[in-house]
């Protein structure tokens, strides 16, 4: 079978690599020279641990073993089991964490509550104040700069495996081939759009009521902290965004302990990782209203940086970079994923939402077998 896969961040780069795994021969078209959208502006963290109870952590689960199986095999993907840190630092965000410990699946999410001296015995990097740490052992990270490039290498190593950059794809052309803007026709058996954010143009031909929205964020990373961060890390504002936490006690965290301004002007949580070359990735904010701002604001990257500081007991290394990105998210919160037949054998896989890089590898499972590949 050939299977024309359109979008080259991690979730089209996913679904190449479940194709050629399964014996099919792949051509991968990209409009840009490589993934530049939100594959590439991400934590790479791979983050079981606030992910709904059910469908959601069940994909987050089984994408968490093929990351791992994957890593093992392309080196270049950075795969690292460090699992991650939610530090509580009120007695509001420690009840949230300790109500975790109870939840039904808390074992297979490798939940621990870690007292303070714990915490800095499992990561001596985190000096500063706070009274606990959930420990998520089933956690990990990878190189999103590095991921996808990785992973194309290993699939052309395959010889059935052919990526065309530079491509916008401008036409399905009877639901087994698709036409670029150099009026080159690629014809196949399937075709799998995963666009991205990219919900415009073609898109939205094909898919007019996409229920999808997108969503901005700013990120920043910084030179090298000199020592090892462990694990990965996350504030206690984290509790509000993700849906394993809800219940009484986030109920009682929200209304008691407000977050700072900025935080809840910018729906922020604290998120950090170490990179290989020893810079910390730390971010974000989350903007949901179009238009969105043309630029970068500095207010969010004070409050990240001074929290960060808090956690760590000592400033920040300097900012190297700063960047905003956009993702797409599902707007049905019951789905992991937007999955939609377009044709007998055209498929489009959008909305991850912040989940993507988590969730890539089960989702192109579940794609392929929905496929019939």
């Amino acid at each position: 079978m050939r299977v024309i896969v359109v979008g080259a961040g991690v979730l089209g780069t996913m679904h190449a690599w479940q194709a050629v795994e399964r014996g099919h021969e792949v051509v991968h078209l990209e409009r840009e020279s490589e993934a530049r959208g939100a594959s590439v502006r991400n934590f790479g963290l791979v983050w079981v641990s606030g992910r709904a109870a059910g469908p959601e952590l069940d994909v987050a689960l089984r994408a968490r073993e093929l990351w791992e199986r994957i890593g093992a095999r392309v080196p270049g993907l950075g795969f690292r089991p460090n699992g991650s840190l939610t530090l509580a630092r009120t007695a509001a965000e420690l009840a949230v964490a300790e109500a975790a410990l109870k939840l039904p699946d808390a074992g297979a999410r490798g939940y621990r509550l870690l007292d303070a001296d714990e915490v800095r015995a499992l990561n001596p990097a985190l000096r500063g104040e706070f009274l606990a740490g959930l420990h998520c052992t089933r956690d990990a990270a990878v190189e999103p700069r590095t991921a996808q490039p990785a992973l194309r290498a290993a699939l052309e190593a395959t010889g059935r495996y052919t990526f065309l950059p530079g491509r916008e794809v401008r036409d399905l052309v009877g639901g087994r081939a698709v036409r670029d803007d150099h009026g080159q026709l690629h014809e196949g058996d399937l075709v799998l759009l995963c666009t991205g954010a990219w919900l415009g143009g073609l898109v939205r031909e094909l898919a007019p009521d996409l229920p999808v929205r997108r969503v901005r964020l700013q990120m920043m990373q910084t030179d090298p902290l000199g020592e090892a961060l462990t694990t990965s890390v996350a504030d206690g504002d984290s509790f509000r965004y993700y849906p394993a936490f809800a219940g009484p006690e986030l109920d009682a965290l929200r209304a008691g302990q407000p977050q700072s301004p900025t935080a809840e002007r910018h729906r922020m949580q604290l998120l950090m990782v170490q990179r290989q070359d020893g810079g910390l990735t730390v971010g974000d904010t989350h903007e949901y209203d179009q238009p969105f701002g043309f630029d970068v604001v500095e207010d969010p990257y004070d409050h990240l940086a001074d929290v960060a500081a808090g956690l760590l007991g000592r400033p920040l290394p300097r900012v190297r970079r700063r960047w905003a990105g956009v993702y797409a998210q599902c707007t049905d919160p019951a789905l992991v994923v937007h999955r939609q037949q377009l044709a007998d054998a055209a498929w489009l896989v959008t909305g991850p939402g912040g989940r993507g890089m988590t969730c890539s590898p089960a989702i192109a499972v579940d794609t392929a077998d929905a496929a019939g590949l």
